[in-house]
């Protein structure tokens, strides 16, 4: 198994299965009584470009349980590619920890970090993709459903760096997934052909959409995100007006499967891209999902130190 993990799309559906089904024991582990300290004497360097509450938090908890450590580093310690370069960081860092958790804004940056780093590294975020978030996503559905084969996961919103990593863990697990998004705001051809490559192998169905009524028919997951990210910020007044008829209400849920469980990456904009009465809801699975980020991260960082 490779020992960075910067993208899903770089593992087969066996390798994350694998680390799916690790964490569901490492959970039930930790709900038993707790994890074995098997990452006793292991240090993870967690930079951050980005600030960060779940992904901080759920990394230093992982460590944490399993007996090791973490390190906290600030923008302002590092300054990755600025006040010194990605390759002599990466190197550095890689003589005084055993694994690096990197989240950024540019997806080259953390690509650069692993090129050069002599220890596993783990994408916490990216502008192109988020794989941690991916991976605990598709816990939070197999939990619910038993696997991903032959579910109908939609998402709703901005083709993002979210959308990218859930349609290639559902493609690579055979989940059909659908995107409605306004105009403009569409997946980028690369990470969908990706996906659509996957899907042959798994017989996913890959459907891009502007309909979110149409795309919710059927949908067994209902999934949104904020419609404008960190560092899109002077966007967002357009994207609001862009985006006001993408919102996961109530009305929208009731188009979909009576079983159907509605996602959400956090942090939420309650009103915006979804309602009060979804997030709250019968339906809504926001909190065991952002908990399960603690359990997917900590089979990531098991499988990543692996010898």
């Amino acid at each position: 198994m490779k020992k960075d993990f910067v993208a899903i799309s770089d593992y087969s559906p066996t390798d994350i299965q694998e680390m799916l089904d690790l964490a569901v024991k490492l959970k039930a582990e930790y709900f038993a009584g707790g994890n074995k300290p098997i990452l006793a004497g292991q240090v993870m360097a967690m930079i951050f470009q980005k600030p960060s509450l779940r992904t901080r938090v759920s990394f230093d908890m992982a460590m944490r349980h399993l007996g090791g450590d973490a390190l906290y580093l600030s923008p302002s310690e590092i300054g990755l590619g600025q006040r010194e370069s990605i390759a002599d960081v990466s190197r550095v860092m890689s003589g005084y920890v055993q694994i690096i958790m990197a989240r950024v804004f540019d997806h080259q940056h953390v690509v650069d970090l692993a090129r050069y780093s002599s220890v596993p590294v783990i994408n916490g975020l990216s502008d192109y993709n988020h794989p941690c978030q991916g991976m605990a996503d598709a816990l939070t559905i197999q939990e619910k459903f038993g696997n991903l084969k032959g579910l109908n996961v939609t998402f709703i919103g901005d083709g993002n760096n979210v959308a990218v990593s859930l349609m290639h863990v559902c493609s690579l697990l055979g989940a059909n997934f659908t995107i409605a998004s306004p105009s403009g705001y569409e997946l980028k051809t690369a990470p969908v052909d990706l996906a659509k490559s996957f899907s042959e192998k798994s017989g996913a169905r890959i459907s891009l959409l502007s309909n979110p009524a149409d795309a919710v028919k059927d949908a067994h997951v209902i999934y949104t995100d904020t419609w404008t990210s960190m560092g899109q910020e002077a966007e967002s007044k357009t994207r609001e007006s862009l985006f006001a008829n993408f919102q996961v209400n109530e009305k929208l849920v009731s188009l979909a499967r009576k079983d159907a469980i509605v996602m959400h990456c956090l942090p939420a904009h309650r009103g915006q891209e979804i309602t009060d009465e979804v997030a709250d809801g019968p339906h809504s699975v926001l909190f065991p999902q952002a908990h399960n980020r603690l359990h997917a991260q900590k089979a990531i960082i098991v499988k990543m130190l692996e010898k």
